[in-house]
């Protein structure tokens, strides 16, 4: 390394540590679960989404079925239609008392942020030879500054565990398809990026890898599947289980499309909140049509603008909410990267500016979003987010329409 990039190195990786202090020491000033805390935002995806799932599970109960979850537990939420190998993935982290458990999934998510911030680096070295741990210090240090790598400590979600899986599928498809597989699988673990990614891995040949990745997360969930099929009396009541778990989910302000408090930044959603509009089966289309028109262009883009459309099209064709946006840091890395050195020609300029759009979420501070809201309104700052990063998607079209592969 050369005396400036050492110094880059040295001041990324001190301001990194500032901002890790800032973002991980929630994690063990957060107060024990009660039913008069419900309201604590602090790690309340790890309690409501991890912790007490788990606990439920390993009770001999149902964690899908939100009645016993809300008789057993103090849980906001109800804990969605995870991958059920989720419960056996991350019990260790159930398995101590919940203080424990958080900080200890705290310190492991943030590890998983520095892995994505790897993932970014190998991906901007495929195209330009640059030191690869200054690289990784840089993305590392803007993630945890950044307001979505900070909410994913300070919530407690899963998304970096997901986001890296989902990098990593994109990345490893041709030269480790293997990799590639798991890596897919992992990203199953919330069927709404498994699912699209699935679809679009296949569109772009890589046929395997789609089809392994996707056996993996059915082989991985299948024994809990039998386990509680078993232990509910049937696959019937299973599936009433299941479907108390949907209606719920769609009687509830966190995830209704048309709720004024619902975190979602996908194409219907965003088409609500801007226009008040939300037809009928009308996400089953968006869906549709934007898993259709991204697959029809990836295939001959120039690799990482494909890589940046195949990420944003999983983000805004179903339902997803700002820190979702995570699954992106590597290709963002790259294309950034490409366009500094080809800015200048055809379909570059719409493929950064897709780039810059898809910074605002990530640009959003604390106290800025709490100003917006306090004087625009609670549904101001998601939906700007939302404009940018279903903009980024149509910008990132039109780069991977002229950006061709040689």
């Amino acid at each position: 390394m050369s005396r400036r990039q050492r110094l880059v190195l040295l001041l990324a990786t001190l301001a990194g540590g500032l901002s890790t202090w800032h973002a991980v020491s929630p994690s063990w000033r957060v107060p024990l679960p009660t039913p008069a805390v419900l309201g604590e935002e602090r790690l309340q995806d790890f309690r409501d989404a991890l912790y007490f799932p788990i606990r439920e599970f390993l009770a001999g109960g149902n964690p899908y079925d939100p009645a016993a979850m809300f008789a057993h537990w103090p849980v906001r939420q109800d804990f969605n239609l995870y991958q059920p190998y989720h419960l056996l993935l991350h019990a260790p982290f159930a398995l101590p008392g919940y203080r424990v458990g958080a900080v200890a999934f705290t310190f492991f998510s943030l590890l998983l942020l520095i892995a994505l911030a790897a993932v970014a680096a190998h991906a901007v070295r495929r195209y330009v030879p640059v030191p690869f741990a200054v690289t990784t210090a840089v993305v590392a240090a803007l993630l945890v500054t950044s307001q979505v790598g900070k909410a994913q400590l300070f919530v407690g979600q899963v998304n970096p565990l997901i986001s890296l899986g989902a990098a990593g599928a994109v990345l490893a498809r041709r030269d480790r398809p293997g990799w590639a597989a798991v890596a897919l699988a992992l990203a199953w673990l919330k069927p709404q990026y498994g699912f699209p990614l699935a679809v679009l891995l296949f569109a772009r040949g890589s046929r395997r890898v789609a089809l392994l990745g996707t056996a993996i997360a059915a082989a991985a969930s299948l024994p809990v599947v039998v386990l509680l099929v078993v232990r509910g009396g049937g696959i019937g009541p299973f599936l009433d289980v299941v479907v108390a778990n949907l209606d719920h989910a769609r009687g509830t302000d966190y995830g209704a499309v048309d709720s004024v408090t619902a975190q979602r930044i996908d194409v219907a959603a965003v088409l609500f909140r801007v226009t008040g509009w939300a037809p009928s089966g009308g996400e089953l289309v968006v869906l549709a049509g934007v898993l259709v028109a991204s697959a029809l262009l990836i295939r001959k883009a120039k690799e990482p603008v494909a890589d940046l459309l195949t990420l944003l099209a999983v983000v805004v064709c179903v339902v997803h909410q700002p820190g979702d946006v995570l699954i992106a840091v590597p290709a963002m890395a790259a294309v950034a990267t490409l366009w500094w050195h080809h800015r200048g020609e055809r379909g570059w300029g719409a493929a950064g500016l897709a780039v810059l759009a898809l910074a605002v979420p990530f640009a959003h501070l604390y106290t800025v979003d709490s100003l917006v809201v306090s004087v625009l309104g609670s549904r101001t700052a998601v939906t700007v987010d939302g404009v940018a990063v279903v903009l980024a998607w149509g910008l990132a079209v039109v780069a991977a329409s002229r950006v061709r592969a040689p």
